[in-house]
């Protein structure tokens, strides 16, 4: 069965960095879409960056110009290079795939189509 497992997290001061890793599983194929997700205590998931097996990505404007996501070595694990870390950075990032083909342009910060999930890795900014 498809599996994600998040690495990398950690606790860090503003300023800093981090590099975060997800090694995927279970299916064939590279994934069309390949994504990180955050959510912090008692606000609602958001994405943070996605991309596509062509290698499209997208950003969030919160993140844009910091963070870099990049799809690894194996290009089904997806990286998400953080820097300029801001203490509203914190919180629990999850990576997620979907793994199904589609046409161009459905790699997106809010598709509905992300059907699997890691348990996520926690980002601390202080």
């Amino acid at each position: 069965h498809v599996q994600l497992v998040e690495s990398g997290g950690g606790s860090v001061q503003a300023g800093g960095s981090l590099t975060l890793s997800c090694d995927t599983s279970g299916y064939r194929g590279s994934a069309y879409c390949l994504g990180w997700f955050r959510q912090a205590s008692g606000t609602e998931r958001e994405g943070v960056a996605v991309i596509d097996a062509d290698g499209t990505a997208r950003y969030s404007d919160s993140v844009r110009g910091r963070f870099t996501i990049s799809h690894g070595d194996s290009k089904d694990t997806p990286h998400l290079v953080m820097n300029s870390l801001k203490p509203e950075d914190t919180g629990m990032y999850v990576c997620a795939a979907d793994i199904n083909p589609k046409p161009f342009g459905y790699c997106t910060l809010t598709s509905p189509y992300f059907g699997y999930w890691g348990q996520g890795t926690q980002v601390t900014v202080s």
